[in-house]
Formats: C-alpha cells, sequence, structure tokens
C-alpha cells in the first residue's frame, strides 16, 4: 500500500517513511499541502499522514480539498494538544489525530487500524456484504458499500460509513457514545466522546436536508444516539 507523508520538517517525514517502509509500506513525500494535492492527482494513495502547520497550504485546507473528491483515509499529525484543535481536525474531514512529539509505533498502529477499516468498509474491497437497508429514503447496500439518500449517492469516509451501518441495522435502538466508539475504533472509549461527537456531525451533513433538524439520526439526551424508525424495521 502507497501511504503520502505530508510534513514541511523534511527530517519527521524522512523519519516516518523509514519507520513504515519498515512495516513494508510504500511512502512519498510532500512537503506542503499543494504539493500533496499534486501527488494525490498523480498516484494511488491507499492512507495520507498530514501535518497541520505547513508553508503554501496547511494541512487542514488540504484535507478539506481532498475531501471533496476523495474517502482516502487521513490521520493529522499537530504540536497543538488542545481538544479544539483535535475537534477543528476532525471536522474538516481526518479521520485520526496525533499530536506531536509522538511515539513511532503508535503512529505506525494508528496507521495500520485506519488501513484495516479503509480495506473493509469501501475503500478498496469489494466486500459480498449482508444485505441492503432503508430507513425512509435513506438507503444503505453494505455489498457494494454504497449511501444514498432520497436516489442520490453519498460519499462517507470509512469510519462514517461503519458508524452509520452499525445504527441503521438497528433503527429505534439507542447506542450509547462509548458503544459506537468501542464497536467502529475498536478500542477503550476513554477520550473518545468528542471523535464520536465530531463524526456524527460530519455524517448528519451529508445525509440529511437540515442537519441542525435531522430526520435519521437522533440524539438521545444522556443516552445516546439511534436512527430513528420512520418505516418500520429495515428491509434486506
Amino acid at each position: 500500500m502507497n501511504i503520502l507523508i505530508c510534513d514541511d520538517d523534511r527530517e519527521i517525514a524522512a523519519a516516518i517513511a523509514i519507520y513504515l517502509q519498515n512495516e513494508g509500506y510504500a511512502t512519498l513525500l510532500a512537503h506542503d499541502g499543494r504539493q500533496a494535492l499534486s501527488m494525490i492527482e498523480q498516484n494511488e494513495l491507499h492512507l495520507i499522514i498530514m501535518d497541520v502547520m505547513m508553508p503554501e497550504m496547511d494541512g487542514l485546507r488540504a484535507t478539506m480539498e481532498i475531501r471533496r473528491e476523495r474517502n482516502i483515509p487521513i490521520v493529522m499529525l499537530s504540536a497543538k494538544s488542545e481538544d479544539t484543535d483535535k475537534i477543528m481536525g476532525l471536522n474538516m474531514g481526518a479521520d485520526d489525530y496525533v499530536t506531536k512529539p509522538f511515539n513511532p509505533l503508535e503512529l505506525i498502529a494508528r496507521v495500520k487500524s485506519q488501513l484495516r477499516r479503509y480495506t473493509l468498509l469501501g475503500g478498496r474491497a469489494a466486500a459480498s456484504g449482508e444485505g441492503a437497508y432503508a430507513v425512509g429514503g435513506l438507503t444503505l447496500d453494505d455489498g457494494h458499500k454504497a449511501v444514498a439518500v432520497d436516489g442520490e449517492d453519498v460519499h462517507l469516509t470509512p469510519l462514517e460509513y461503519k458508524i452509520l451501518y452499525l445504527l441503521i441495522r438497528h433503527p429505534g435502538r439507542v447506542f450509547s457514545i462509548d458503544e459506537i466508539y468501542e464497536r467502529v475504533w475498536g478500542e477503550d472509549s476513554m477520550g473518545g466522546a468528542s471523535t464520536v461527537t465530531v463524526h456524527i456531525r460530519r455524517i448528519r451533513e451529508k445525509i440529511e436536508i437540515n442537519p441542525g433538524e435531522p430526520k435519521y439520526i437522533k440524539v438521545v439526551w444522556g443516552l445516546g444516539y439511534k436512527i430513528e424508525k420512520l418505516d418500520g424495521a429495515p428491509s434486506r
């Protein structure tokens, strides 16, 4: 698999590349957001490691541009550790967020985790799937990893897809934030509440006519989230 490392600190980028190459990945290097966008157009990529603070075009703006057309997993790097900065990165479309200075082994573990989800949840895999689900005008075809609203295709990232898949399979059932995190991310939910909330917001922006008054994904205050039951049980 091909991984693009975008960081204006050339020593950090080169060091990350060595760790990834030792794990068997092919790496490409860019040193600002514009270079990254150009390389994305010219190469088949499976994951991007994107620094936030860079000249020419920063990582946040580059991530926004990438998300207009592509669902490649993006792991964001930043020297800022505030929750607001993490939430901003996730809002822009990042799938994960690592704060500098970081343990290279942790970064590699996060890369592997994102690649597993990407492969299984619609990036490269042509999975056989378990059926189709419909709630009102919202449909999910797990065989083709396709989501649509009123017949219009909706492009979700692998994590967004997995959250929606979890909810739409159980219309009316409330899932706590901790349960969503543990099922989708596959790890302990400690500190994951803001991450789930950001991803739910991004899903709503893609599937709801008015995200401020959602039709499909409802919050049950103090408990969690559910897919509203509109047409009874989902079709299979």
